[in-house]
Order: structure tokens, then C-alpha cells, then sequence
């Protein structure tokens, strides 16, 4: 198996797919940037890093577990037209749970101020909240990135390469995103509605309606550009100021 990996196939398998796993997990990134933000700074890394091991792990045990995996796709029952599969439940179920997640991280946005005292409202996680969130939104993804790799590749040492590598990148650039982030409160209100969009792509995927990720990725990279434009002017005039 490792004379696969080593083999020219192998090597453009698991470029493509360690490239489709980095750009799969922009959105999982941007959900730990704005979760690990309400940690104290000392335990941001720690969050991160058990929960994104632990999302690895389930990743690797999808991949081990491939013809369980793949049966997932198929009808556990009959409602009218519809037909859902496990895939369809986990997706629809996970997508609820980032809109709402997020809904509520943009309303406690919005409430700046308690209503009777007049006071900042500051939110607060443990670290075993942090990482149980973490590791819900990574298992949730981990379904379409799996099954999407099961799609490119048969080899099953370059899948689980390019998960673990996929994986130690994402580990290396969360907490640049998170400091990016968290230094302006604009654009952590722009990462939540990403997220809120990636949440009902999930649900509407789980009806088996297809909708392309990158014509919202283009989106957020068109909306990050607008709103760095908008940074930097903003910096210019409090210079002349």
C-alpha cells in the first residue's frame, strides 16, 4: 500500500485530495475561530488542538469504516417523496445546529449591552464545552469530506494521509484566522454569516438539492476583500483625524 502512495497516481491522489480537505475545512476554521474566541487565551490552543485530534481520529475510523460509511447514502425510510438516508439525517441535523449556533453568536453580537444594568454581556466557555462543539462540527463535516474522497480515491493510506495532513494544516493556520478574526469585529459578524449560509446548504443538501460550495466561497472571498478595502480606509481617515 505505501508503494500505491509513493506512485505517481498516488501522489496526484493525495495532493488533490489533501487540497480538497484544506479548502472543505475553510468554514470548520472559521466555527473554532469564533467558538475559541470566547476561551481564555491560555486554553485557545489546547481547545483547538484536542478537538481537531479528535475530529482526525473519527475521520480515520470513517475511512476504516468506508462500506458502513457508503451504506449510509441508502433510504432508511419512506415519507411520501421522500427517501432520507443516514447522510441526509446527519447533514439536516448539523445543519440546524450551525444556524441556530451561529443565529444566536450574531444576536449576542447584536445585544451589546444589558438591558438593566447598562453592562457589557460577556460570554464565557469552558474548555470542555469548546472542545465537545468543536469536535460536533468536525464530525459533521467529516461527512462530506469522507464520502467526497471515497469518490476520488480507493486507496485507502492515501485517504487517511491526506486526512491527517489536511488536518496538522489546519492546526498550523486556526490560530492565525482566529487572531485575523477577533481583531475586527466586522468581519467575525461576516465569518457568522458564512457560517449561517453553510448551515442551510446542509439542510438543503439533505433534500438532495445540490448546491456548488464554491459559489459562496467566491462570495465570502469577494465580501473579505470588500471588507479589508473598507478596514483600510477606515485606518487612512483616523490618520488624517
Amino acid at each position: 500500500m505505501l508503494l500505491e502512495l509513493f506512485s505517481a497516481e498516488g501522489m496526484i491522489g493525495l495532493v488533490t485530495l489533501i487540497m480538497l480537505e484544506i479548502v472543505l475545512g475553510i468554514d470548520n476554521i472559521i466555527f473554532i475561530a469564533i467558538l475559541c474566541s470566547y476561551l481564555p487565551l491560555e486554553d485557545q490552543r489546547r481547545a483547538r488542538t484536542i478537538g481537531l485530534m479528535m475530529a482526525m481520529v473519527f475521520r480515520i475510523l470513517l475511512l476504516l469504516g468506508i462500506s458502513w460509511l457508503v451504506h449510509l447514502t441508502d433510504p432508511l425510510f419512506h415519507i411520501g417523496m421522500l427517501a432520507p438516508s443516514g447522510r441526509d439525517l446527519i447533514l439536516f441535523s448539523g445543519g440546524v445546529f450551525l444556524v441556530y449556533k451561529t443565529v444566536r453568536e450574531i444576536y449576542h453580537k447584536l445585544r451589546a449591552h444589558d438591558e438593566e444594568t447598562g453592562k457589557a454581556v460577556e460570554k464565557k466557555l469552558t474548555v470542555s464545552q469548546a472542545i465537545l462543539q468543536i469536535t460536533i462540527i468536525d464530525i459533521i463535516f467529516s461527512f462530506d469530506s469522507i464520502l467526497t474522497a471515497v469518490g476520488l480515491s480507493r486507496d485507502l493510506t492515501v485517504m487517511i494521509t491526506a486526512v491527517v495532513i489536511s488536518m496538522i494544516v489546519m492546526l498550523l493556520f486556526a490560530p492565525y484566522v482566529s487572531n485575523f478574526i477577533n481583531n475586527y469585529p466586522t468581519l467575525k459578524m461576516l465569518a457568522l454569516a458564512f457560517l449561517v449560509c453553510i448551515g442551510f446548504l446542509l439542510i438543503i443538501e439533505s433534500f438532495h438539492y445540490h448546491i456548488d460550495k464554491s459559489y459562496i466561497y467566491f462570495a465570502m472571498a469577494f465580501s473579505l476583500l470588500v471588507e479589508i478595502l473598507n478596514i483600510r480606509m477606515r485606518k487612512l481617515e483616523s490618520k488624517k483625524e
